[in-house]
């Protein structure tokens, strides 16, 4: 990678020594950062050319010192190109000690690093991470180690070559080669830059990469239910008990807010009486581990109702009998097409719905729906929620309503 390089030699005067004479040294400066080393020459300071860096006369002492010079020049130059030929980590250490016949002090190599925190984030699944973080990071480590095979034709690079060329190479590499979208590259340098973080934070690294790095997440559109499609859906007679179980589960989260995740762990005893004397779901956020407070409305109470005597709830305790996601967004396609609904329907899309359809569309302040969907941070919430023209109908019109009145 480009890393600015200069040499300079000067004569170090406060050296001289009893004799009037000075040492020649050589500067190598690599990115910011300088080393010297010396020529192990000895020259009287005031023939010595600042501007030619050259000793000045024509005679043979002269003559000799400034070839030896010269040929100390290319021997660095040499093994500079020869480093990069080599793609080996260019600092002014480094070039030093190749200079004088020494190996590049060792530095820390990436994919050991990411591994290890990969390991640790596996051990701490159910405890502090779901699986699905895991996953993640495991996915963008395989993306690492296949930039690294088409960038640098090799499987690992010490961290204290990344830099910011680095970072826009890995950006450029995942929206190209892999084909991702700006939204999942961004997150997987997320990803990458919690490694290189923990690098900094051990000392590792003296400087952040990223720090010029300013991509943003596009906001996405997020498809939701209407309340004539919920009717349609809740309505529908559908082919088999397995079929209707799925809308079944896919309707409650439409009406608590619930993720996938947290419906499948969803337990009986979370089921408990709120401040209110009525029946709310008291749970934690799986993904985020955030406290989530719902109060039930009818419809999710008809729909938890239904699977009391089922035999998976019964034996495990657990409120509804959810497949697994892959199957449950099966079923739903399914569903979808069954009740003419033209939109890619995901279980996802439940969450959506209940911060669009059934809570904000009604009248229930943006704050509320942020803490029953379990927010830490309302702009979250915000992502989710679609003001419906409806809404913006119904309040200019109570607006209007109150200017003709005065």
């Amino acid at each position: 990678m480009n890393k600015s390089f200069n040499l300079l030699f000067y004569v170090k005067r406060s050296k001289t020594n009893a004799e009037g004479l000075a040492p020649v040294y050589l500067r190598i400066t690599v990115d910011g950062v300088r080393i010297e080393i010396s020529s192990k020459r000895y020259i009287n300071p005031d023939k010595w050319s600042t501007n030619g860096q050259k000793l000045t006369g024509s005679n043979d002492a002269a003559k000799s010192i400034n070839a030896y010079l010269k040929t100390l020049e290319h021997q660095v130059y040499d093994v500079h190109r020869d480093m990069i030929e080599r793609k080996l980590l260019i600092t002014a250490p480094n070039l030093k000690d190749r200079l004088l016949g020494g190996k590049p002090s060792p530095g820390k190599m990436l994919v050991p690093i990411f591994q290890e925190h990969n390991r640790q984030v596996a051990a701490l699944i159910g405890k502090e991470y779901a699986k699905g973080t895991l996953d993640r990071y495991e996915t963008s480590l395989k993306h690492t180690q296949a930039f690294l095979q088409w960038k640098f034709k090799s499987s690992d690079i010490d961290i204290r070559a990344i830099d910011h060329e680095f970072i826009m190479a890995y950006d450029f590499y995942l929206r190209s080669e892999r084909g991702c979208n700006n939204n999942s590259t961004v997150k997987y340098l997320k990803n990458f830059k919690k490694i290189i973080l923990i690098c900094i934070a051990n000392g590792w690294l003296d400087r952040d990469p990223f720090v010029k790095y300013k991509p943003k997440v596009k906001e996405v559109k997020r498809d939701f239910l209407n309340a004539e499609e919920l009717e349609v859906m809740a309505n529908k007679q559908l082919v088999s008990d397995r079929v209707s179980q799925v809308r079944d589960i896919f309707l409650f989260s439409c009406y608590t807010g619930l993720a996938y995740a947290d419906v499948k762990k969803l337990k009986r005893s979370e089921i408990v009486i709120g401040i209110d004397g009525q029946k709310w779901v008291y749970t934690s956020r799986q993904k985020t581990d955030t406290s989530s407070r719902i109060p039930l409305l009818p419809q999710a109470m008809d729909l938890m109702t239904k699977y009391e005597d089922h035999p998976q709830c019964a034996n495990d305790g657990l409120l509804l009998p959810v497949l697994s996601n892959q199957k449950m967004n099966s079923y739903l396609k399914e569903i979808a097409d069954a009740c003419g609904i033209n939109k890619e329907l995901t279980y996802h899309i439940a969450r959506h719905t209940f911060a669009t359809t059934i809570t904000l569309a009604n009248g229930v302040s943006i704050e509320s729906v942020s803490k029953m969907l379990g927010h830490s941070n309302i702009k979250t919430t915000q992502h989710y929620a679609k003001i419906l023209d409806a809404k913006v109908s119904e309040d200019m019109g109570r607006l209007k309503q109150r200017l003709a009145e005065r």
